[in-house]
């Protein structure tokens, strides 16, 4: 058999960073195609943002189920299921005829992207022992990284030399190596008895997640004063506070709230979300600051932004030699630290000032994030079971795409209140005040993620600082 070819931690880990790498890549790509698509089937940019909140809905409604089809079915099947419908969706995009047809189809690709990256990380994790996982958050920190930073170039070049369809069909080549890939070398994997599908749940955290991320990513365009946005966002809270109490009490619920009570997970995962939600929202920004600020094209302004990606990179193999020795509570404080300080930096930054400035700067900020990301993501599973897996993954990384969407949809706001342009000399240009006051938000943010991070504990993150030889799982233990 061919799985029997490769051993589990390179085959998983080949198809999770093709996934991941695509997944991520595809929304920063189409960011740049949208105008080029707007113009194509002549409507306003307001309606072409459909595009992007159609998937992110999607995309909430559809990832808590994939803890438990992960179960029901096995990862691989459900995983590289995934994978077709995200590959066949992004072909369907390419070929859409109006913009009615790119929403429809990019809410099936939301489908896909949904379950990818969940189940995914849990056959990552369950692959990798306890005291490997730092070895696995590197190969983690690659497309989370990379992909975000080679999506602007990327979809720029795309966009001016070929078509905005392009953006979409790149998908396809990528997602048919990794499905013949794992068909051939990945083997399937199950954590436990996958119990009755909790439809109430599903329900309720489907429309509290989706209406949540309607309100945050349409909120910025609309206004917060919208009446559509206020609702979506009051229905989304209530349904979610619903549902926690609801899954609570449920004996087999869709998503098993009870690895909150790893205090370990809880901590680190709630760093790494708060983390997060200022990195990406301060990366969104970074692309209007050169665009809009320093009137830039959108592939210079992708370019400029790469050196983030190999700042991370860097970064992350440095985090990785020094976790066994320190643990990731200096490691991650450190790590926040120099974000704070790069950002507070950014915030001084005038828009007469070199790129390179901003380009080393945004080297630094990737080399420091690394140290959060690599300690946060090898420290949150230290203690997670190889049962508990599945359901962890699944809420550390909805809790991951929703601080993404509050970090953009805050700075958005924080520009968008303070006036993105102002009057000189009778006419109107670009105010760096604007983005000055957005990145000390993000500074701000950081910070709050700073305090938390005293409370991670090096003693219970042991079982990951653990060097050993063998290659066997230690023992694991939630609580």
């Amino acid at each position: 058999m061919f799985a029997d070819r490769l051993p589990a931690k390179v085959s998983v880990s080949v198809v999770y960073v093709l996934a991941l790498f695509m997944t991520i890549m595809d929304t920063t790509i189409v960011n740049v195609a949208l105008p080029s698509l707007g113009r194509d089937f002549g409507v306003q940019p307001a309606h072409v943002n459909t595009v992007v909140v159609g998937y992110l809905v999607s995309l909430a409604v559809f990832m808590p189920a994939s803890a438990w089809l992960g179960e029901r079915f096995g990862t691989r099947r459900v995983f590289l299921a995934a994978l077709v419908i995200f590959c066949v969706a992004s072909a369907l995009c390419g070929l859409a005829q109006s913009v009615g047809q790119l929403v429809l189809f990019r809410i099936l690709q939301g489908v896909g992207g949904g379950m990818l990256t969940p189940v995914g990380m849990a056959m990552l994790f369950r692959t990798f022992a306890a005291h490997e996982r730092v070895r696995a958050s590197r190969i983690l920190i690659v497309p989370t990284a990379f992909a975000p930073a080679i999506g602007p170039v990327l979809g720029g070049l795309l966009t001016t030399d070929l078509s905005w369809r392009w953006a979409f069909y790149i998908n396809v080549p990528i997602g048919i190596f990794g499905l013949v890939f794992g068909l051939l070398f990945v083997r399937d994997q199950r954590g436990g008895e996958a119990g009755e599908f909790d439809v109430l749940g599903f329900i309720l955290a489907g429309t509290g997640l989706g209406s949540l991320m309607f309100a945050l990513s349409d909120g910025p365009g609309r206004g917060w004063t919208s009446p559509l946005i206020d609702t979506c966002a009051g229905i989304g809270i209530v349904l979610l506070v619903a549902l926690v109490w609801v899954e609570l009490r449920r004996r087999e619920p869709l998503l098993d709230l009870s690895v909150l009570s790893n205090r370990l997970f809880a901590t680190t995962s709630s760093v790494v979300v708060i983390g997060t939600t200022a990195f990406l929202g301060s990366l969104f920004l970074v692309a209007l600051f050169y665009q809009d600020g320093f009137g830039v094209s959108p592939l210079q302004s992708g370019l400029s932004t790469f050196p983030e990606a190999l700042g991370v990179m860097g970064g992350a193999q440095v985090a990785s030699r020094l976790y066994p020795h320190i643990g990731p509570r200096r490691i991650m404080a450190a790590g926040l630290f120099g974000v704070i300080v790069t950002l507070v930096l950014i915030a001084q930054v005038p828009l007469t000032a070199s790129l390179w400035v901003m380009r080393v700067l945004m080297l630094v900020i990737g080399f420091a994030m690394a140290h959060v990301f690599v300690p946060g993501q090898a420290a949150s599973f230290a203690t997670i079971s190889h049962a508990a897996t599945a359901p962890a993954s699944t809420l550390f990384n909805a809790g991951r795409q929703l601080g993404g969407a509050i970090g953009v949809a805050i700075l958005s706001t924080v520009i968008s209140a303070v006036g993105v342009v102002h009057a000189v000399g009778g006419r109107h240009v670009p105010n760096a005040t604007a983005y000055h006051a957005a990145f000390l938000t993000a500074a701000a943010i950081e910070a709050l993620a700073l305090l938390l991070v005293f409370r991670v504990s090096d003693k219970e993150a042991a079982p990951s600082m653990r060097r050993m030889e063998s290659e066997q799982p230690v023992p694991e233990a939630v609580g």
